[in-house]
């Protein structure tokens, strides 16, 4: 999986002129879904999402994250981050899962974000959506489950 998460003091998306998800400060979070992704990609990246100390402390330092200020996530589905442009000027977007895969793998973090005790709020998959938000900082990290190793022992 690949997210672009974004620190937000609050943002919002729409669909068709009707807004179906807001939030005041939290997080932002483009989530992509990729073709080879599994149960275990999607743990990683809840769990990183969550627990991603990217909010000030009183001594104004990323030590903080949204559990912590109790923020919210938007999460939106974002295919288009597996797009490939390596060739030509169209991108590719063979590497990103089947819609009939990614909607559960989306719903599946949605589930597992407030298993953890995160209000999140989510936009249409499928949908074309019109997402505002005022960054924070601005802060902004990437994601991207495959580049993580998993250790035994």
């Amino acid at each position: 999986m690949r997210a672009v998460v974004q620190r937000v003091a609050r943002a919002q998306v729409q669909v068709a002129g009707e807004t179906i998800g807001v939030m005041g400060r939290g997080l932002l979070v483009l989530l992509g879904v990729g073709a080879a992704d599994t149960d275990a990609d999607i743990a990683w990246t809840v769990s990183k999402i969550a627990t991603l100390r990217i909010f000030p402390d009183a001594a104004d330092r990323f030590d903080q994250s949204v559990s912590d200020i109790d923020g919210g996530v938007l999460l939106i589905s974002q295919f288009t981050l597996y797009g490939d442009v390596r060739r030509g000027r169209r991108p590719s977007f063979s590497a990103a899962a089947a819609p009939e895969i990614a909607a559960p793998m989306i719903d599946a973090a949605v589930l597992g974000l407030r298993a953890l005790g995160l209000r999140v709020e989510t936009g249409r998959f499928g949908a074309s959506m019109q997402v505002e938000s005022i960054n924070d900082g601005p802060v902004t990290i990437l994601l991207d489950s495959a580049s993580h190793t998993v250790q035994s022992g």
